[in-house]
Order: structure tokens, then sequence, then C-alpha cells
């Protein structure tokens, strides 16, 4: 209605977090990414995340592993 465009939802399993810093840590720069809202679970390894069609799982990976970690398919 507005031109935001569509959302999806996406999960990304996370590897190499052992502590609520490296969730934040991961947490704040993906929200970094414009139109991204994501919240990260350190007990589940992985990031849940609402974002623009336009924004790839790529990117969202690619800012994954620039923190230290490994983006995980599952």
């Amino acid at each position: 209605m507005f031109g935001f465009g569509k959302k999806k939802k996406i999960e990304i399993y996370i590897e190499g977090m052992s502590c609520k810093h490296c969730s934040e840590r991961v947490e704040r720069l993906l929200n970094a990414v414009p139109g991204v809202k994501a919240a990260v679970d350190l007990e589940g390894a992985k990031a849940v995340i609402e974002a623009p069609a336009k924004v790839s799982i790529e990117k969202l990976k690619k800012v994954i592993e620039e923190s230290g970690f490994k983006a995980v398919e599952k």
C-alpha cells in the first residue's frame, strides 16, 4: 500500500556462536541491513529474519560470515 514491497521470513542457522555477546553482535549487524528485522536465538543457533523481498539470502549470509560466524543451510 505504501510502496514498502513484500516481506519474506527467513531462518538461517549459525555455527560458532558461544555466548550472548556473539548472538547480540550478529543480531545488531543483521538489523543494520535496510528493512531487515532479525532476532538471533543463541540456544537454537539460528537467526529468524523478516526482510524485504529484494534482500537476498546470500547477502544476509555474507553479513553473518563477515561477523566471524558460519551461516549453514539445513
